[in-house]
């Protein structure tokens, strides 16, 4: 999902803060050699006898784990399934220490077996892999034996030269190595970015495709982010890169792959679409072939080149198995798992011996949950432990009491309640003069990365907000911007949450107590927000007058499709979102009087 990618600057500081947590070293991080064909199964050999036609490959893949090593908590950690009788069960899942027992025992029987996964592996990640600029989950990724990986755009989160670092190992250049005497060693699995190449040479960022080989079978795998990377990460995340159509750069390099006697090949693009139903097991290939999908991955999917066997997607959180028709008019799989590592993917490809081609027909695929029922991975469960020793005297800190969950990630509705909380902390923290004079504040809904979960997550005690809890829902540390907009640019930006980019998809703002409005869903584009009916403080906006508005960087440089808000002036940079955040916790809870969930009374729904 599109969010606020930022540089974490929060473990910056509050690492340098822990003594003793981290020793210094030195970045060793060169960019990613050049494409070279690789390949590594994990199967149990050949079998014996004569040689068959075929042989089944298994393609185990999974996306947009942002780096959730622990299960995630409250809604944020279930799917949904429908059953038989029309009722909807919510089901606890993810985890890497059962993603790991998922993927082990899929495995088992399956001596052609390839495991993928379609970017956002890592950014806008908890605090126990955020803290430590996601080395945890890298580590993890490398133990799950993960083949290969797209880039998504949380990867380029902290720009091009830490994403190299994840790649190709070296310590942190600010924070140093973490461990001591432990040197971070970087991705066992190629990071695929095919469509990202470098402003000033032209050359792809990374490896545009690698070739996965195991007893004469070869599979090509080719990786893209969306082409809109630039437009949901900050300006310092993709400094010198152009991010280019991914339909002509997978066409191109399927061309390529295929000159070198590679017929069978696999795309794994970080972009994707929305299922009619939010059930895992909905079936969107019903009444035909892809019709219960939607977004841009269909356009996208109709589009590469025949060449392509599957497509494995992401970004939209999503969970789906369909057939979209290629420009042939030949049904081909398009999957998604979800998010969270809550589902995983298992996709048959049979893999022609002769002809070296995947027979389309005989694709067969499907979702899995990552039940949280079965026998924890041992090696999962002590690296958790392991970073968790080393993160405890931050994350465990308590910031402030609720008395309910509070959603924000979880919640559906266009005015989230969690969202309620960060804008009017962000307004509180930012309205005195000498802090910006911020009359109203606006937050993006794809920052806000979690709930507020009520229930305990460790030993604070059910009701208590820790600091690891409080970052998990604002893992980015956005600084903060007090910019002068005129009552038309505030309107203009209300407008764009459902025109323009955010037309097909909207991105309703979560906006500060006071500001109040009408969102007309029957209309569209612009005309979905009634503009006599914005009121600040119960006076109508007035076009021509200046207003003080608080915001994020991402934001405040018209990030998520928001011109408008890029045209603020006078600006005053003020502290991160996070520590707004906890400063609102910290004066508004106590253990006696804890924060309750907020009225969602500000945007006046009509549908």
């Amino acid at each position: 999902m599109s969010a606020t990618p930022q540089k974490n600057r929060a473990s910056r500081r509050v690492l340098a803060a822990a003594a003793g947590l981290a020793t210094v070293g030195a970045l060793v991080a060169a960019m990613p050699a050049g494409a070279h064909d690789r390949g590594h199964g994990h199967g149990h050999g050949n079998g014996h006898g004569h040689k068959p036609r075929t042989v089944d490959v298994q393609l185990l893949s999974f996306n947009d784990l942002h780096g959730n090593l622990e299960p995630p908590a409250g809604s944020a950690g279930t799917v949904n399934k429908t059953h038989a009788d029309g009722t909807v069960e919510a089901i606890p899942a993810g985890g890497v220490e059962y993603l790991a027992t998922s993927l082990r025992t899929a495995r088992k029987g399956n001596p052609y077996s390839v495991t993928a996964a379609g970017g956002d592996m890592v950014g806008a990640s908890p605090l126990l892999s955020g803290l430590f600029h996601d080395e945890p989950t890298i580590e993890a990724l490398n133990k799950l034996k993960l083949d290969v990986s797209a880039v998504g755009n949380h990867e380029f989160d902290e720009g091009a030269t830490e994403l190299a670092r994840l790649q190709n190992g070296g310590c942190h250049p600010v924070e140093g190595c973490y461990e001591k005497g432990k040197k971070f060693k970087g991705a066992d699995f190629p990071y695929l970015a095919a469509n990202v190449t470098k402003e000033k040479t032209g050359k792809p960022l990374l490896k545009p495709y690698t070739i996965w080989k195991k007893n004469g079978v070869k599979i090509g795998f080719i990786g893209v982010t969306l082409e809109g990377t630039p437009d949901i990460v900050t300006a310092n995340g993709v400094k010198g890169l152009k991010f280019h159509d991914e339909v002509e750069t997978i066409n191109k390099y399927a061309r390529e792959l295929d000159r070198k006697g590679v017929k069978s090949i696999v795309a794994l693009i970080h972009e994707g679409g929305a299922p009619a139903s939010t059930s895992y097991n909905y079936d969107c290939d019903s009444p035909g072939a892809g019709d219960g999908i939607s977004g841009p991955i269909v356009d996208i999917a109709k589009g590469i080149t025949p060449k392509v066997d599957a497509l494995v997607t992401g970004h939209t959180h999503q969970a789906y198995v369909c057939t979209v028709p290629d420009p042939a008019g030949k049904p081909r799989m398009v999957t998604s798992a979800a998010s969270f590592g809550k589902l995983y993917t298992d996709t048959t490809l049979t893999y022609d011996l002769r002809t070296k081609d995947i027979a389309r027909t005989s694709v067969k695929s499907a979702n899995h949950v990552v039940t949280r029922d079965q026998p924890k991975a041992a090696d999962m469960t002590s690296l958790i432990d392991r970073w968790n020793k080393l993160a405890a005297p931050i994350a465990n800190r308590p910031q402030g009491w609720i008395s309910a969950d509070i959603n924000g990630r979880g919640s559906t509705a266009p005015e989230k309640p969690l969202g309620n909380v960060i804008a009017d902390a962000q307004l509180e923290g930012l309205a005195p003069a000498d802090k910006g004079g911020a009359e109203v504040a606006f937050m993006n809904p794809g920052g806000i990365r979690a709930d507020l979960v009520h229930k305990a997550s460790g030993s604070e005690g059910d009701g208590v907000v820790t600091y690891g809890e409080a970052f998990t829902v604002q893992p980015f540390t956005n600084m903060m911007n007090v910019v002068d907009l005129t009552g038309a640019q505030l309107v203009a930006a209300l407008q764009q949450q459902v025109s323009g980019a955010n037309e097909a998809s909207p991105k309703i703002l979560q906006v500060s107590k006071g500001l109040t409005y009408t969102l007309d869903l029957t209309k569209t584009g612009a005309a979905r927000v009634v503009t006599d009916s914005i009121k600040l403080n119960g006076a109508a906006i007035d076009p021509a007058r200046t207003y003080r508005v608080a915001m994020n960087e991402f934001l405040a440089g018209g990030g998520d499709g928001f011109p408008a808000l890029g045209q603020g002036t006078n600006k005053l940079v003020g502290p991160s979102d996070l520590d707004l955040f906890n400063a609102y916790l910290a004066a508004h809870s106590t253990a006696a009087s804890p924060l309750a969930p907020p009225a969602t009374d500000r945007i006046t729904i009509v549908q």
